[in-house]
């Protein structure tokens, strides 16, 4: 039996000192949830609070993907930024809204809106 490859895509897009991109694709759980933390690490060692994910190719999140943002989202918060989700594919729209995510940290149409979000809050 062999092991099949983690499907998970992220690009990482700097818009300024504070506020980066993260297009995150494919799938996110347990195998891949330590990657797209990796990146929010990052982010956030760079000084980079401000982060919009673009959630618009996330094809699947588990819970193990939800613990990762709901540890960014706090990760954010304590550096003086946020969170920001731009355009859920429906599949983790629907998780976000059962878990109720979405009440601490409301989704965006899309990637424009998010970032006009982040830069009203910075």
């Amino acid at each position: 039996m062999s092991e099949r490859e983690p499907n998970l895509d992220v690009d990482v897009v700097i818009r300024d000192d504070r506020t980066a991109v993260l297009a995150v694709g494919g799938e996110l759980d347990m195998e891949t949830a330590d990657l797209l933390g990796a990146h929010l690490t990052e982010q956030f060692r760079q000084g980079r609070g401000h982060l919009v994910l673009d959630l618009s190719a996330l094809d699947f999140m588990d819970s193990s993907g939800l613990n990762v943002l709901i540890r960014a989202v706090q990760k954010a918060r304590d550096a003086g930024g946020d969170l920001y989700l731009a355009a859920p594919t429906p599949a983790v729209r629907r998780i976000l809204d059962i878990t109720g995510l979405t009440t601490t940290v409301p989704p965006h149409a899309g990637v424009p809106e998010a970032l006009a979000a982040a830069g009203d809050a910075s």
